[in-house]
């Protein structure tokens, strides 16, 4: 025979003095027609079924008629300790280390869910008075992220744990939704922008958890903001109000909305990617989450919306906010910063120090305090490099400057002889030649253009327009002196494939001016 409660034992005897035969109270009550029968048995059997007396208490009923119903109930194995147990409680013992000293001292093998739910019974904790806070139309939103479990990146086609970031408007309690695959600093500004963007308007007041996306230190009192959410903050005239640590209650009601929709869009659902997941997202905000009747304002989200809270919302600025986020940076010996995998060139005179990074969707700015450094163009793609010549050391500036095809218009500007010597020696093996080539046009600044050009179309008249023969030239002051008019040229020879049989008209001493030479 199955238990009851006494309210059911009771409705069996009512039903029974009141004629009702077995079989109908077992149709109505959906009890079995043996327990029914049984306990009209008991209850004739204590006099019971005379209609003119009034029914026993509640108290008779468990007496004469048996107990109420209770579940089974097994002795916690953690009772034959129980003051043991009491007395570490009592002396401020945590509860992992009670049950260590317990395998160790007293032999326990119980599991630590045993002794929580035996330290539960013990101190049941205390129930709390809350203060439901209701707030004016525009005055709060809150936020938050929650797990949805893995969707598909549509941009590699693999599958990534998904997030879901929720705004909720405190008063009517329309929220916007949108599924991230991470819970970035420039994820989590990005969607606070499309938040405001779709309500059309700013809350004075955004209620946040303690995520490291918006608070870098969070304490009781002062939780100290991250710079770019602070920024974001001030661009949108809001006031970024973190929660208490360990306090999510005091953003209930982005909690409860974050759970509807993982119970309620995301539960069971399967989608071709994340892209699909949001559009469908938006269609479920408005038809579904925004037309409920919600269980506590007792009216449908969207409607009140727009009914009483769209106009109270603060304007929306001209511009959006586009900063991502800020990070700490060091300036490498190169003169450059890494941010996200691209480098940028600041001054020289920073090397070694510490920089502040303003990284915006299309903009870096890098900072020393309240001095803004250097400004580049973000990169799109991580190994850029995002340098300005004026960067660098003046020497290394120069060094740098001094490609091929700059060294042969610098060439150009000396004269044709030394444009034609810079292309015959870069026109083969250039990255081999390049520093000869720098090294003959740094010659300009002791000798000048006059004396170099000279020097160059000397050093092709006879075939070596080396860095070494042009400076022997200019160390002779051979440039000084004409050039032979009724010899051919070594290299007009070169050219025509008659080189091998040329002769000197003058010989090497003359040339060097040099005894040396001739041996």
């Amino acid at each position: 025979m199955e238990r009851l409660q006494v309210k059911q034992i009771r409705d069996i005897v009512y039903r029974l003095r009141q004629g009702q035969s077995e079989r109908q109270i077992a149709r109505d009550t959906g009890m079995s027609r043996v327990t029914i029968h049984k306990y009209y048995c008991m209850a004739l059997d204590q006099g019971y079924m005379d209609g003119e007396e009034e029914l026993p208490t509640d108290r008779e009923l468990v007496a004469k008629l048996g107990p109420t119903f209770s579940p089974p109930w097994m002795e916690s194995t953690v009772a034959p300790h129980g003051e043991v147990v009491e007395k570490l409680l009592a002396e401020g013992v945590e509860m992992v280390a009670i049950l260590s000293r317990l395998r160790e001292d007293h032999g326990y093998r119980g599991s630590y869910s045993s002794l929580r739910r035996f330290v539960a019974k013990l101190r049941p904790p205390k129930a709390e008075a809350r203060v439901r806070v209701h707030t004016r139309p525009g005055e709060e939103a809150q936020v938050d992220f929650g797990s949805v479990g893995p969707l598909v990146d549509p941009a590699t086609g693999r599958v990534r744990p998904s997030y879901a970031f929720v705004m909720t408007l405190s008063f009517s309690r329309h929220q916007y939704c949108e599924l991230v695959f991470d819970q970035k600093v420039a994820t989590w500004i990005a969607c606070h922008r499309h938040a405001f963007e779709s309500f059309g308007g700013v809350p004075r007041k955004v209620v946040l958890d303690n995520l490291k996306a918006a608070v870098i230190e969070a304490n009781l009192h002062d939780p100290v903001l991250g710079e770019a959410y602070r920024r974001m903050a001030q661009h949108y005239g809001f006031i970024a109000s973190p929660n208490r640590p360990g306090t999510p209650e005091h953003k209930g009601k982005v909690e409860s909305g974050v759970h509807y929709l993982k119970r309620n869009f995301a539960a069971g659902q399967q989608f071709t990617d994340i892209n699909v997941a949001n559009e469908r997202l938006a269609v479920w905000v408005k038809e579904v989450a925004g037309a409920r009747k919600h269980g506590t304002t007792g009216k449908a989200p969207l409607a009140l919306f727009y009914d009483k809270e769209w106009e109270a919302l603060g304007p929306l600025p001209s511009q959006p906010f586009s900063l991502c986020e800020v990070r700490r940076v060091k300036v490498h010996p190169d003169c450059h910063v890494v941010v996200d995998g691209s480098f940028y060139s600041v001054p020289y005179r920073h090397v070694g120090e510490r920089l502040e990074a303003y990284v915006g969707e299309r903009v870096v700015e890098l900072f020393q305090g309240v001095e803004l450094v250097s400004t580049h163009e973000r990169a799109r793609h991580k190994g850029e490099w995002k340098t300005r010549r004026e960067h660098y050391p003046a020497q290394k500036a120069a060094y740098l400057e001094r490609t091929p095809e700059r060294c042969i218009e610098i060439a150009r500007t000396i004269g044709p002889k030394t444009a034609e010597t810079m292309e015959q020696l870069l026109s083969e093996r250039p990255l081999d030649r390049i520093r000869s080539v720098q090294a003959i046009l740094r010659l300009r600044e002791s000798v000048g253009d006059e004396r170099l050009e000279a020097a160059c179309a000397r050093a092709l008249y006879y075939g070596d327009p080396r860095y070494r023969r042009i400076k022997e030239i200019l160390n002779a002051a051979l440039d000084r002196e004409a050039l032979p008019a009724d010899v051919v040229p070594f290299a007009s020879l070169a050219q025509r494939g008659e080189a091998r049989s040329f002769t000197f008209a003058r010989s090497a001493s003359e040339f060097f001016g040099c005894e040396e030479a001739s041996r």
